[in-house]
């Protein structure tokens, strides 16, 4: 017996050490910053061209700073001419000149927080008079659901890439044979082993690695989805909040109006119409400071269920709408934009995870090694005996070929969607540049002129109507007109602060959106270890 946990412990230590799984056991996941050979190849200026006729431009070395591995070669698919077909689908050049410049010399995604901080937090009881947009800018950060949802897919594509590298299982057994012929049984330890050859589970491991890499910047998608939310929100419940003030202001002025129409008509000075139109004038401005009143409560509702606090009770906010900055060279931020958007870095790590999947599906028709072992004991013999049995399947049927085109039109895809979303900026970049333009317009005009003059207007129309020159209708009409000239520089005021936040924002909305979650299994591990 002893002879055979012997040879039982030797066919495993052999089986194992001819698997070579020793070198991807406890695999660390990296997390690669976007090089610049990733996105363009050797020279910065020179655009990474996806074209199915020739390798990326640069050298070897550019290639494996973006895939994590040197390859030998650069292959076309064996299956060319079923491809000839999707001409129109084929890869796409990907974003080129100064908006990859921006593009390559950013940092990695962020660190993903620990699985333990994704547990829902409470809201806060209460919270301070004159709440900043920093304050609020923080509790969304901590509570917003959608961040932790993105943050879970992100650890759940760490835990795929793990386990698609992991070697297969050896099988250990016995095997008797004669044993009802005394004294001639054979008893022998098995030991089966498949070891996978091809590289194909490294290979594994760095396509994951770049789904690891999409969904961690799907993360600091969510992040500025959610932080351009608050701030949108916030300005509007600024600008809600400076009607009110404004509203307040002018309701003691018409106030004021209604009473001294009312003792010039009991001096006989002025009369019923006059009475009435104050009051009318009272009324309006009650309707509005109402108006405004409720559109605060619906800001800060939303607002508060953005941050993730939905029950956090309405408080005054600190800060005011005095616009930054009132021009922008647009074309310098459409490039800014390209060049820092976390959208755009997850679809160029897809087209990455495409590009080296394509590789790894070329991998797979390189057979898998079938080893078994056996040791034991012969009694008729009195020895010890051996027998090793190695196979391999012949890809004579099954050489992959499906598995590669569709690779490949994934590949052409993915550009694509690089593509689309880089005409998607700059179709969202135009829509807010109409806005902050218009609002930046509307602000300069009403505070350089129009303000002034309105004030100008009401104090000669109240100084002429002291000295009987003016009527009491034309002091109400321009006591209306200053009214709605304030009101209207404050909603461009805040127009402008909306669409500055969103443009400093990425172009990212949508904080309580649905978030994409992580679809990959270890399906890639699966076809490695069949050898089919």
């Amino acid at each position: 017996m002893k002879r055979i946990h012997f040879s039982l412990a030797l066919s495993t230590i052999v089986a194992y050490a001819a698997s070579g799984c020793a070198q991807s056991r406890d695999h660390v996941v990296a997390v690669e910053p976007a090089g610049k050979a990733a996105l363009t190849g050797a020279a910065v200026d020179e655009p990474l061209l996806l074209d199915r006729d020739a390798r990326p431009h640069g050298t070897k070395q550019a290639v494996a700073a973006a895939s994590g591995s040197l390859y030998d070669q650069w292959e076309v698919p064996e299956s060319r001419a079923n491809l000839e077909a999707i001409d129109s689908e084929s890869p796409v050049q990907l974003v080129g000149g100064h908006a990859t410049r921006y593009a390559v010399d950013s940092d990695m995604p962020p660190d993903l927080a620990g699985v333990d901080d994704a547990q829902p937090i409470d809201a806060p009881a209460t919270a301070e008079s004159g709440m900043s947009l920093a304050s609020l800018e923080r509790l969304a950060l901590e509570n917003n659901p959608a961040i932790r949802q993105a943050t879970a897919a992100a650890h759940k594509a760490i835990g795929t890439q793990r386990q698609v590298g992991r070697c297969p299982n050896p099988t250990i057994g016995y095997s008797g044979q004669q044993l009802a012929d005394k004294g001639t049984d054979q008893h022998m330890a098995v030991v089966e082993q498949d070891i996978v050859l091809g590289h194909k589970l490294r290979l594994n491991q760095q396509v994951i690695q770049q789904d690891v890499q999409s969904q961690l910047w799907e993360v600091e998608v969510q992040r500025y989805r959610v932080l351009t939310d608050v701030r949108l929100r916030y300005y509007e419940a600024l600008t809600a909040q400076r009607r009110m003030e404004l509203a307040d202001e002018f309701h003691r002025v018409t106030q004021e109006g209604v009473r001294i129409a009312e003792k010039r008509k009991e001096a006989l000075e002025g009369s019923q119409p006059e009475v009435l139109q104050a009051e009318i004038q009272l009324n309006e401005v009650d309707l509005l400071r109402q108006r405004a009143q409720i559109a605060y409560q619906a800001a800060w509702r939303e607002l508060a269920a953005t941050a993730g606090v939905p029950d956090m009770a309405p408080i005054e906010l600190a800060g005011t709408l005095d616009p930054a900055l009132t021009s922008r060279d647009w074309d310098a931020t459409y490039q800014s934009i390209l060049g820092s958007s976390p959208e755009l870095r997850a679809a160029y790590a897809r087209v990455r995870r495409a590009q080296l999947n394509l590789e790894r599906q070329r991998a797979q028709p390189i057979p898998n090694l079938q080893m078994q072992l056996m040791g034991g004991y012969d009694q008729a013999t009195d020895n010890q005996m051996y027998n090793v049995q190695v196979g391999v399947p012949v890809p004579i049927f099954n050489r992959n070929r499906g598995n590669i085109d569709a690779a490949y039109a994934d590949y052409s895809r993915a550009t694509h969607d690089a593509r689309r979303i880089e005409l998607s900026l700059k179709a969202r970049l135009a829509r807010i540049t109409g806005e902050f333009d218009a609002a930046a317009v509307t602000v300069d005009r009403y505070s350089t002129q129009i303000l002034p003059k309105a004030q100008d207007t009401l104090r000669l129309s109240e100084e002429a109507y002291g000295a009987g020159e003016f009527d009491f209708l034309q002091v109400l009409i321009a006591r209306r007109t200053y009214f709605e000239s304030n009101l209207q520089y404050v909603q461009a005021l805040g127009d402008l602060a909306k669409a500055n936040s969103t443009v400093e924002g990425i172009l990212l909305t949508g904080g309580l959106d649905t978030v994409p979650d992580y679809t990959g299994d270890a399906g890639l591990r699966d076809q490695a270890l069949s050898g089919q």
